[in-house]
């Protein structure tokens, strides 16, 4: 003898069916085609750039995050820039989004870089 699904089960299983697409969303905003690659990385940049310019503490922020990613002895190889190297970068963005090649959003740096001052105190 078989059970019918629980009124709560029937419910959870539509929406799970309705909310699979705000995981698309997500997915799109952190691998899309725009994002990927020198250009997404660029236009990260740029966005960085304004916001910075807009907030100075978020420009001190940001330098700061920047300057604790740098490569060590950068100043001994080209192109000597203080830049992580490209294998870290890698496994950060594997490790935060699933994908070596994804560029984050540019909230996420923000909040990042907000988030690390107030947990280190700087």
């Amino acid at each position: 003898m078989t059970f019918p699904p629980a009124p709560l089960q029937t419910e959870e299983a539509k929406q799970d069916e309705a909310s699979t697409g705000d995981g698309e969303d997500l997915h799109k905003d952190v691998h899309g085609g725009t994002s990927r690659g020198q250009s997404g990385w660029l236009k990260l940049a740029f966005g960085l750039t304004v916001r910075a310019a807009i907030n100075p503490r978020l420009a001190l922020d940001l330098i700061k995050l920047v300057w604790s990613f740098r490569a060590r002895n950068w100043y001994r190889s080209p192109p000597f820039l203080p830049v992580p190297p490209r294998t870290y970068t890698r496994w950060r963005m594997y490790t935060a989004y699933g994908d070596e090649d994804a560029v984050p959003p540019l909230d996420d740096v923000i909040r990042f870089a907000r988030w690390r001052r107030e947990l280190m105190r700087l």
